[in-house]
């Protein structure tokens, strides 16, 4: 993997190791439609192996890939920045300044930087904030997703067309994340005996039915408020943002080597 004028180039060992991070993660979120027990199980287990997967992740994307110090460190000032700023938001419904630094790093860093930002900043955010619980693991990667997917957007669209693509994917990434959260939370979240409860051995037909309606019944009052604030955040200060980040780019030279030569007299 190397970043080039934003384009990532994935080697075939950090493709394989995204891939195989990615589908124990789906596993991970997609378990209530394929369980077939009769008790719900004790997936706590996934947040420990969800923790160590990611730090396996991001150590071999690191050491693997052709990062150097520069970037490496505006990883760091980036994951930094957007950790301080989710706690902002605490309290309060939807209001989560965080994604749309994420969003606009990853647009500009690429798809790979996007993805460990996302892993990193939201570790990071639930070691500032002690957010640490069985949540964290899917929190991880959903985040890391965003940061992939907006890393992965047209490259060649500019100006106000870029805007409003970043626009539409904030809004998208706000209602991603908020289907992903419910996915984790509504197997225990209104017991056993209610219409939208989840079945543990039921059809995927039935339980979907269920976390649809569960899911646009109570998750509404975060998503919308999350879609509109990003949405703002990247309208009114998406272009400073981003040409702030491309002149990072630019003058930092990520990725050019450093030659020392002899000056002879």
């Amino acid at each position: 993997m190397m970043l080039t004028q934003g384009v990532i180039k994935f080697t075939s060992k950090n493709a394989l190791v995204l891939t195989l991070a990615s589908l124990f993660s789906i596993a991970g979120f997609t378990w209530p439609f394929f369980y077939a027990g009769e008790d719900l199980p004790q997936t706590q287990i996934f947040f420990w192996l969800a923790i160590v997967a990611a730090a396996i992740l991001v150590m071999v994307e690191i050491s693997s890939a052709r990062l150097d110090a520069k970037s490496v460190a505006l990883l760091g000032v980036l994951a930094a920045l957007i950790s301080a700023l989710r706690p902002l938001g605490a309290g309060a419904v939807g209001i989560e300044p965080m994604w749309f630094v994420l969003i606009l790093s990853a647009r500009v860093f690429g798809a790979s930087f996007g993805f460990l930002l996302g892993i990193i900043s939201m570790f990071a955010s639930a070691l500032l904030t002690g957010g640490i619980g069985p949540w964290l693991g899917y929190q991880l990667f959903a985040a890391a997703w965003i940061g992939l997917a907006a890393g992965l957007l047209p490259k060649r669209v500019r100006g106000r067309s870029e805007i409003a693509m970043l626009l539409a994917f904030g809004v998208f990434a706000a209602g991603a994340f908020g289907i992903l959260m419910d996915l984790q939370f509504w197997p225990w979240a209104l017991g056993s005996n209610t219409q939208l409860s989840y079945i543990p051995g039921g059809s995927i037909a039935e339980n979907l039915s269920r976390f649809i309606t569960f899911h646009f019944a109570s998750a509404m009052a975060w998503d919308i408020p999350r879609a509109i604030f990003t949405s703002v955040l990247i309208l009114f200060t998406g272009p400073s943002v981003l040409s702030a980040l491309r002149r990072t780019y630019t003058r930092a030279a990520f990725l050019t080597p450093v030659v020392f030569s002899e000056r002879v007299k």
